[in-house]
């Protein structure tokens, strides 16, 4: 579905309404339950240098909740899952969620099951204290056929149950191509909505991703009210360089009208708001991912 402009100041006016009416406990006393946190990916050079330091900036600035980005070869950023809990522990720092990326050569077709190397990785996230395992995206090869698809969208199920089986929630993050990629006469983002179950597969939208792909946040969280359990808090501006349309900025000086987006999601059940910012316009990514915080909490997050 294309959103018009027109069409976006109406979902903008009728977003008000809805968090204003919506059954249940009050809007201010539903506030404080959320958890603010930021994706680690927004300061990922430093984090490859010194994990330990960034860590401990980011802690120093009132974060109390990170997001990795960083699993490689059995490891979070080079440390094992023991030890990058016991060092997180030591900031006070909890990392509820991550991601890592599903492909199709992580499930054995042949065996029924996933590969080894996928089980540990559930494991370690576990160990490390996740409650979500989420994939950030949908390799090319899967998405060119709708039955492609939707033979891959089955192992998000999968996922899903080998996740519960150690207390945890499998998860999907958007990118951009989900909102301008059609397979079937639907795209990608509608298909995975309605071919996953939400007891299984936790949704995160990313609020600044889908405008690349020609969606408006306020309209797909208006259209899947109740779907995203975490959201990565962002806002765009038009890029400045790149092959992208939009990059990500300090919050409040885009297009998104993040405050709005995220308070409507916090009324429907979204209880992690992540901050993620990839562009920075000249700043150092620890000042922007200060001053979103800083934001967010002006904004009574």
């Amino acid at each position: 579905m294309h959103y018009s402009r027109r069409t976006f100041l109406k979902n903008s006016t009728l977003a008000v309404a809805a968090a204003g009416f919506l059954p249940g406990k009050s809007f201010a006393s539903a506030f404080k339950k959320e958890m603010v946190g930021v994706q680690l990916y927004s300061v990922r050079d430093a984090m490859g240098k010194d994990p330990s330091g960034s860590l401990k900036k980011l802690a120093d600035m009132g974060y109390k909740y990170v997001e990795h980005a960083g699993y490689r070869n059995g490891k979070f950023y080079g440390y094992g899952a023991k030890e990058f809990r016991t060092l997180l522990d030591g900031y006070g720092l909890k990392m509820h969620s991550g991601h890592t990326r599903l492909d199709p050569k992580d499930y054995d077709a042949t065996k029924k099951e996933f590969t080894d190397d996928w089980k540990k990785l559930v494991e370690d996230a576990a160990i490390a204290g996740q409650k979500y395992v989420i994939s950030p995206w949908i390799d090319e090869s899967v998405r060119k056929s709708y039955d492609d698809l939707m033979r891959f969208i089955e192992l998000f199920g999968k996922a899903g149950e080998l996740c519960k089986q150690h207390g945890m929630k499998f998860g999907y993050h958007n990118h951009d191509f989900e909102f301008n990629t059609v397979l079937n006469n639907q795209k990608v983002f509608d298909i995975i909505m309605k071919n996953t179950d939400p007891a299984l597969v936790a949704q995160q939208l990313d609020m600044g991703n889908l405008y690349n792909g020609g969606a408006i946040a306020i309209a797909i969280v208006m259209q899947y009210p109740d779907r995203f359990e975490l959201m990565h808090v962002k806002d765009e501006i038009k890029a400045t360089s790149g092959n992208e349309k939009y990059e990500s900025t300090i919050l409040g000086q885009g297009i998104v009208n993040t405050k709005q987006v995220c308070d409507v999601g916090r009324k429907n059940g979204t209880k992690y708001f992540i901050i993620e910012q990839e562009s920075y316009q000249g700043k150092d990514p620890f000042d922007s991912c200060k001053d979103d915080l800083d934001i967010m909490k002006k904004w009574g997050y």
